[in-house]
């Protein structure tokens, strides 16, 4: 089932539930699959590595507002954030923890053949394809750089 279908199918629950908050999370996510799906150049149809990239788009764009939010001191808006966070985090799969993350990339560097930080665009392209939605970029970058600069 694509993640269209599944947040379709969300939102009429929540609907039925009268749950605001849900439904302005999935509402969000269904807005980002429609332009994703409209835009200049593309098919009409997302693949589940897009979908995957789309939602990690969303929770990191979430995320970045919910520290400006907590900085201005709008508590009222740090909620509707938080709100939608745990929404989105609904449809992405599991977060990979660090160790295994770090694991992960270790062998990827590895079977790269990188051996310093020129190589790391290299590594950090085939991470960003096979990790999107389980890792956040920044933490992957951030691993990878401290591996590459051990190496």
């Amino acid at each position: 089932m694509s993640l269209e279908k599944k947040v379709n199918d969300a939102i009429k629950s929540a609907m039925r539930a009268k749950d605001k908050a849900t439904l302005r999370g999935l509402r969000a996510i269904k807005a980002a699959i429609l332009l994703a799906k409209t835009e200049k150049g593309g098919s009409g149809e997302l693949t589940e590595t897009a979908e995957m990239k789309l939602l990690a788009k969303l929770m990191k764009q979430r995320k970045d507002n919910l520290v400006t939010y907590k900085a201005g001191g709008r508590d009222d808006l740090c909620a509707k954030e938080s709100e939608e966070i745990a929404v989105i985090q609904q449809f992405l799969p599991q977060q990979m923890e660090e160790t295994e993350l770090r694991a992960y990339l270790k062998n990827l560097i590895n079977e790269t053949g990188a051996s310093s930080m020129r190589d790391m665009g290299k590594v950090m392209g085939t991470a960003s394809k096979q990790l999107a939605g389980k890792a956040e970029g920044r933490l992957i970058s951030t691993i990878v750089k401290e591996l590459l600069q051990n190496a």
